[in-house]
């Protein structure tokens, strides 16, 4: 069982990786323009869940904090890698790879906090219904559990990332300046960009509640911990 959550932790840290690598690329389906990050990063509620439900809340902690550390250290070593010269026989030039793995220190940070505390309450809030259902209803409580967190992670993330610091507030932190979007992006606005990609994140997140029962059996039909 070990060597199995093994596999889904590398999963998690594979599926949070290419979201935050690959999301800066937006994609149309229908009226929702979206990030394309979106269709790796659900993966890592999924695996969170099937670990807590089958080897309990510390388990799935421990997976959230490796996901944190490997977060940060992929996010350093893409900053050395901007920022180190490019040799003139290099087939992509020092711009086009800034451009492509480059981002914003604001973004960054909303990054990280975002995933940490979205992912921090998907595992309370997944055992917290484990307690109140007896263990039952695996279903409800996997999609109670990641419709909230998912939630989490589009305002901290969104709000962290995009929102235009306030005048007030910019008079009282003046570093912060270097730092601020443009106005279009006031508190209103943002909100309207971020409910439809929670939408789509629901929607995927009732989508993957097969898997969840699949990843149980999985793991479970082999109770040996080697």
């Amino acid at each position: 069982m070990l060597f199995k959550a093994n596999i889904l932790t590398g999963l998690f840290v594979a599926g949070l990786i290419a979201a935050n690598l690959l999301g800066g690329k937006i994609a149309r389906l229908g009226i929702i323009d979206f990030s394309v990050g979106i269709l790796a990063f659900p993966i890592t509620f999924l695996v969170t869940d099937i670990i807590g439900e089958v080897m309990g809340k510390k388990k799935a902690k421990q997976v959230v904090y490796i996901g944190l550390l490997s977060m940060l250290f992929v996010i350093f070593m893409t900053f050395i890698s901007i920022h180190l010269p490019t040799a003139a026989r290099s087939y992509i030039t020092h711009g086009e790879f800034a451009k492509i793995f480059g981002i914003s220190l604001r973004f960054l940070i909303a990054s990280v906090t975002a995933f940490f505390f979205a992912q921090m309450h998907d595992v309370w809030a997944f055992h917290y219904w484990k307690k109140v259902t007896q263990g039952k209803f695996l279903w409800l409580r996997n999609n109670l559990s990641t419709i909230v967190s998912q939630l989490i992670d589009s305002v901290l993330f969104m709000f962290i990332a995009l929102w235009h610091i306030p005048s007030s507030i910019i008079s009282i932190m003046p570093f912060l300046a270097s730092y601020n979007t443009s106005p279009q992006f006031s508190a209103v606005y943002v909100v309207t960009l971020l409910i439809p990609w929670w939408i789509l994140k629901v929607v995927m997140a009732a989508a993957d509640t097969p898997l969840m029962y699949l990843g149980k059996w999985w793991m479970l039909k082999d109770k040996s911990y080697k």
